[in-house]
């Protein structure tokens, strides 16, 4: 079967389980989410493919989680790409050509003594997150790839753990049921789709009902993707804390 016709059938199947779903959306709860996760599912199918075919530019951003770390400078081959880059901070989008690039990360302003490098490799029609973590002195570069694709008048949202000292977080709707158990330091969890909504969430101890954050009125507004990234320190300064960015 060609891509296109793949494509195709993503998009009859994804259209078949949204009927199904609206039909059972206020008479049986149990339905309605079986049939709207399928949905989901071929929806994002579908979109994949399509970014697939495209023939286009990487998108890269950098985001700065360091939590000892001064402000940075980022250069992509010596070249400086992005200034004075703060703590919780995102850049401004690059658009790379697919291949591989050395990155070097400086204190801003020093060009001395460079605290991160690493070579990475980009491909085209692809969005990626590249994130500096832990302390200064053994700073790393974590690379996330991210999914901007939404279907249409829907949201979705992920998290990541990017607090060097806390424990492992359950993400949970206030006072009711996890949405992802047990997210490690490091780790990314899928992305989770939603009808758009103002809620509130909070970061638990794993395993617990101990409240290490609270995610009071998160909002999700249609045709929008989001990633959640929990940052700073439990026991020192910065203190713990999270920011809400939009793929």
């Amino acid at each position: 079967m060609s891509e296109k016709r793949n494509q195709t059938d993503y998009l009859q199947k994804a259209a078949m389980y949204d009927l199904l779903a609206q039909l059972y959306k206020y008479t049986n709860p149990n339905l309605y989410m079986h049939f709207y996760l399928k949905h989901y599912k071929y929806m994002n199918k579908a979109v994949n493919l399509m970014r697939q075919s495209l023939q286009g530019e990487a998108q890269v951003r950098f985001l700065h989680t360091s939590p000892d770390s001064p402000s940075v400078d980022v250069y992509i081959n010596g070249s400086r790409v992005i200034k004075d880059l703060a703590f919780k901070q995102v850049s401004q989008i690059l658009r790379l050509k697919s291949g591989k690039y050395h990155i070097d990360i400086y204190p801003a302003g020093n060009m001395i003594d460079s605290v991160l490098n690493k070579n990475i490799t980009v491909e085209d029609g692809q969005s990626y997150t590249l994130t500096t973590i832990d302390s200064v002195k053994k700073m790393r570069l974590l690379v996330f790839l991210n999914h901007p694709g939404v279907p249409n008048d829907e949201a979705k949202v992920r998290f990541i753990h990017l607090s060097p000292d806390s424990p492992a977080l359950d993400i949970a709707v206030k006072e009711r049921d996890v949405i992802f158990p047990v997210v490690q330091y490091k780790q990314a969890t899928e992305y989770l789709g939603l009808t758009p909504m103002t809620v509130d969430l909070e970061a638990r101890t794993a395993g617990s009902k101990d409240i290490l954050l609270p995610l009071s009125k998160a909002s999700f507004k249609p045709n929008e993707s989001y990633t959640i990234v929990f940052l700073g320190l439990s026991q020192d300064k910065p203190e713990l804390q999270y920011i809400s960015i939009k793929d």
